[in-house]
């Protein structure tokens, strides 16, 4: 299934062969309503899907697999990204934005949270049932490498594995953003070849589930996506983001302070500019620079089974193995 990946093309304009039969899908993301929501979701309708998207209220990159517990969300005190919904509307439930239609969702929450509610609320009251596949994203930059253990993208991909629901992690670069209009050239491209891969998986899926129990994807798309061919790669030790806490934020990324402020610490993030290592080659988080990379994820943090079994060896006296 996935060596076909490797052949399929990027081309600018991708048309994805007509689904063999329409799948239950949820969208979720980290960054709320957006283009990149937007774009996949009118390009899976049109190939026939029932999607419904359900994203948090306001911007949560960053936020990983983030809860709040027990702790009930109360009416809006401000509105949500692109107005999706408005202070005063109820902490979680279809967005009042106009035009959008009633498949569009929101909470005020992080973006598991936000998952859940589309999981556990929105898709039985839907299908009676859990859908068919979870997409999170396209996230507005790449969530290639170290950096996905921090991605709430990637999160929502994994909280639906354990689910035993098939997920994908959609994501694209920066340059995917936009604005209230929820519109930008570059999410419809995206948009193209994450339902071409959809049809790709269904395809070769036999009838049954689109993925195998207990794995998922986590799929990047380059800046320049529009003729960038699929690789197959792993998530690798390659570092493309590098975080540092710093003594003083403002110092340390040129922001202008009224003078007499105190050093503040916090976190920065950058670009790597290091080249990767021979083993690092076919890494993502190096590939995802040219080309849309795919790469094979399984649940959380459990250890490939020749791992477990030689720490087993070692561990045997004392857990009795």
């Amino acid at each position: 299934m996935l060596q076909r990946l490797l052949a399929i093309g990027g081309a600018a304009v991708l048309v994805a062969a007509s689904p063999a039969e329409a799948r239950n899908i949820v969208i979720s993301n980290d960054d709320g309503l957006t283009a990149n929501v937007k774009a996949l979701y009118d390009a899976l309708k049109a190939e026939g899907h029932d999607v419904i998207v359900v994203v948090p209220c306001q911007q949560q990159s960053g936020m990983g697999a983030a809860l709040s517990f027990v702790r009930p969300l109360r009416p809006l005190t401000a509105d949500c990204v692109n107005g999706a919904a408005r202070a005063g509307d109820p902490g979680a439930g279809p967005m009042t934005r106009a035009g959008l239609g009633g498949d569009f969702h929101y909470v005020d929450g992080t973006p598991v949270m936000a998952l859940l509610y589309g999981l556990d609320i929105v898709a039985p009251a839907r299908w009676g049932k859990a859908p068919d596949l979870v997409l999170s994203g396209p996230n507005i930059g790449q969530n290639a490498g170290s950096i996905v253990i921090s991605s709430g993208t990637v999160s929502n991909a994994q909280y639906a594995m354990i689910r035993g629901i098939p997920a994908i992690a959609l994501s694209a670069g920066e340059n995917t953003g936009s604005g209230p209009d929820l519109a930008n050239p570059r999410s419809l491209v995206v948009a193209r070849q994450s339902v071409e891969l959809v049809g790709e998986l269904d395809r070769t899926s036999g009838g049954k589930p689109l993925l195998p129990p207990g794995t998922g994807l986590n799929v990047n798309f380059p800046d320049q996506p529009e003729r960038a061919q699929w690789k197959l790669t792993r998530i690798g030790s390659y570092t493309r983001y590098e975080l540092r806490f710093v003594p003083d934020l403002a110092a340390a990324t040129g922001r202008k302070m009224p003078e007499g402020t105190p050093p503040m610490p916090g976190l920065t993030i950058g670009m790597s500019t290091a080249a990767p290592r021979a083993d690092q080659r076919n890494d993502e988080a190096w590939v995802v620079q040219s080309a849309i990379t795919v790469s094979v994820m399984q649940i959380g943090y459990d250890a490939p089974a020749g791992t477990e079994k030689r720490l087993g060896k070692r561990l045997g006296k004392l857990t009795g193995r």
